[in-house]
């Protein structure tokens, strides 16, 4: 045998030895590539089955998309509504609350010039309630003195009644001693001769009685109620006080306010009080009167 047909052997042994390297790589990546084939037509038929349902709901999103889409629009044009609505609410609202902030600096102006008329008022009736306390005074002071002047004057009266009934007995006692004596002139044949008085006759002084009240009531204030300007007095219907009379409070020489009577009962009576002064405020124990 030939080098030639040796090396010619050799290089077929080599050769199918690859070839069949060859074949069997073929057949082993062949089944590979049909399980690799089977493995993703699988898989592409799981991603189309999936594919398929996502857009079905894909789908149904999107129905449910449009929906909520005009849902959305509706409520957005009921809401642009109600918007406008508001605004002109709103504008409405702004101008009652100009007008309301106008006539509130209307009315505090009222307020102010009310509240200025009010102290000047209240000062001129404070003046005027001190002018009438002082007149008061002046008035019970004046009553005491004309009280004192009358009964001077009572006395006085009671004096010249003495003094005409002692003149009438000194006349009754002349004209006796007249008669008497004519008539011892008589006997004796004479008369006696009318006597000229040295000092003339005068007639008796007769003064004006200043006129008096009919009834004069008088007693005492048993308690008085400052916080509700009430003061109770001891006399009632048994002394003839009624509803309606009003009582003058003194302490001494000063007047000290007024009681006007509310409610009477047998043996005392209720009022409210007038006039009450800051400096001289009515207690317990204070002279009432009807008169001053």
């Amino acid at each position: 045998m030939s080098t030639l047909t040796k090396i010619l052997i050799v290089l077929l042994t080599i050769s199918s030895i690859f070839l069949c390297g060859i074949v069997v790589t073929y057949v082993a990546n062949a089944d590979n590539y049909r399980q690799m084939y089977g493995d993703l037509k699988a898989e592409r038929d799981a991603l189309e089955k999936n594919a398929g349902s996502l857009t079905e709901q894909l789908n149904k999103k999107k129905a449910e998309m449009e929906r909520l889409e005009d849902k959305l629009r509706s409520e957005i044009a009921s809401l642009t509504r109600k918007f406008g609505d508001l605004e002109a609410t709103l504008k409405i609202v702004e101008a009652e609350k100009e007008d309301a902030l106008r006539r509130v600096n209307s009315w505090a102006a009222i307020v102010m010039d009310f509240s200025k008329t009010t102290d000047e008022h209240a000062q001129l009736l404070k003046n005027t309630l001190d002018e009438l306390t002082r007149v008061k005074s002046e008035q019970i002071k004046d009553r005491k003195e004309l009280n004192e002047l009358t009964t001077s004057l009572e006395e006085k009266m009671a004096v010249i009644v003495m003094l005409d009934e002692k003149t009438k007995r000194l006349l009754e006692e002349k004209s006796e001693l007249q008669d008497r004596l004519d008539d011892y002139l008589q006997q004796i044949g004479k008369r006696a001769v009318a006597t000229t008085p040295v000092t003339p006759e005068r007639a008796i002084a007769r003064p004006i009685i200043p006129e008096t009240r009919d009834i004069e009531l008088k007693g005492l204030i048993k308690a008085v109620d400052l916080k509700n300007s009430m003061a109770s007095i001891s006399i009632g219907t048994a002394a003839g006080v009624k509803a309606g009379m009003k009582f003058h409070v003194t302490r001494g020489d000063d007047f000290i306010c007024d009681i006007l009577i509310i409610d009477v009962d047998a043996e005392g009576a209720v009022g409210v009080l007038e006039l009450i002064q800051k400096q001289k405020q009515p207690k317990a124990g204070d002279n009432i009167s009807t008169n001053l």
